[in-house]
């Protein structure tokens, strides 16, 4: 993001009514300033209609088609889309619509690459949620089709369009905190979400053998089709889902591409027998070229510690949470305790009102369709962060450190 851009944001209330009163909408590179960007919504499940229910605040853009698998998300994905929009369960059917510039992608992770690699063969402009790849070996092929298509691919790790992390970026790069050479990131929750609910889905609504894809055929299991995030076949569980998010700030901050050695534990506490990846987990990677150590811990029995990430430096350490920053310095050193709180919500906290991190994520991809540029987190940074789940992963299911090859 350029200093003008972050200079503009700053002007900004960070919430939606902000950008709303602003009447933001950016100089267009192949679309005029008042020239509407169609979107399409692939996978309207309850992630993609978040992004959905953003896309009303970011003038000049209209949902043109939506997508889903499950005729119940189709049916609300239709809600938040244009009166006159079309639907489909069939994505290749959207992708070859002349109506559709740009589409969001919200699919289970299995459908990710293949996903925004056929969007950019289209000449579709891309957001995709994270993590980008399920695979390794995925990531090259989604790099050279974004660079080959020259499309706007953003990966929806939206705290790469927070203010406050911005903020932090730049006193990190300003070598405030000293050397870092350890990093520290969790993200705790107490929920039951290994509840065996019963859904009462008609399989007839649900074209599964289009959910699959390329995961081994298996029967209909509404619960893993409705908890696809904590089976392999379709996730990777807390490291994928939760771990990326955090990694992929360490990695943009310091500057990293991948672990060289992966470390991970994990346990079913509660989950057993229900999910097949574990509800608690610990990883610690090593960047060795760089001279850094990232650990993190997950879990869900328990939110003790909420989801953050800390640069520990020998000058200060710097706090990080989706609502704020804060500087705590070393004994006996020079630099002073400061902080920027935006976030009303407990220290930790998963989601804040404020920022509208959706927003401002989603306004920066729709900056970099219109202007050409790159958005916050292209390809690349999204291919990096899932490296080290991936990574994280292996150890965990080989129960042994893993190696970066």
């Amino acid at each position: 993001m350029t200093d003008n851009r972050r200079e503009f944001l700053e002007k900004l209330s960070w919430t939606a009514a902000g950008l709303m009163a602003a009447g933001y909408q950016a100089t267009a590179k192949g679309y005029q300033a008042n020239e509407t960007l169609n979107i399409g919504c692939i996978g309207t499940g309850g992630r993609c209609r978040r992004l959905m229910q953003s896309l009303p605040k970011i003038a000049g853009v209209r949902v043109t088609a939506v997508c889903d698998v499950w005729d119940q998300h189709l049916a609300e994905g239709k809600k938040l889309a244009d009166p006159q929009a079309a639907t489909t369960k069939a994505y290749h059917e959207l992708l070859a619509r002349n109506d559709v510039d740009a589409v969001i992608i919200g699919s289970p992770d299995h459908w990710h690459v293949p996903m925004t690699i056929d969007a950019c063969g289209a000449g579709k402009d891309v957001y995709v949620e994270k993590p980008l790849t399920h695979d390794l070996k995925e990531g090259q092929a989604v790099i050279d089709a974004q660079n080959k298509s020259k499309k706007a691919v953003q990966v929806g790790t939206q705290q790469r369009s927070m203010p406050h992390i911005l903020k932090a970026y730049d006193i990190v790069k300003s070598g405030a905190l000293g050397e870092i050479h350890k990093v520290q990131l969790s993200w705790n929750r107490n929920q039951e979400r290994w509840s065996t609910t019963k859904y009462g889905i008609d399989p007839k609504t649900v074209d599964w053998k289009a959910f699959v894809g390329n995961a081994p055929e298996q029967e209909f299991n509404e619960y893993r089709f409705r908890n696809w995030r904590w089976f392999w076949d379709f996730g990777g569980g807390i490291f994928t889902d939760l771990m990326v998010h955090w990694i992929d700030v360490g990695h943009w901050f310091l500057g990293l591409d991948h672990p060289t050695t992966a470390a991970s534990i994990g346990n079913h506490f509660r989950s057993e027998g229900v999910w097949q990846t574990p509800d608690t987990v610990q990883t610690l990677l090593v960047y060795a070229k760089q001279g850094v150590q990232a650990h993190f811990d997950g879990t869900f029995v328990s939110a003790n510690r909420g989801a953050h990430i800390e640069f520990m430096g020998s000058e200060a350490t710097l706090y990080i949470d989706r609502g704020r920053y804060e500087i705590h310095p070393e004994r006996k050193k020079k630099i002073q305790y400061s902080e920027m709180i935006l976030g009303d919500g407990p220290r930790g906290a998963d989601f804040y009102l404020n920022p509208d991190a959706e927003t401002l994520h989603l306004v920066n991809w729709i900056e970099a369709i219109r202007s050409g540029t790159k958005p916050n987190c292209p390809a690349e940074a999204g291919v990096s962060a899932a490296t080290a789940a991936h990574l994280a992963n292996i150890s965990l299911r080989s129960q042994q450190i893993a190696q970066w090859k």
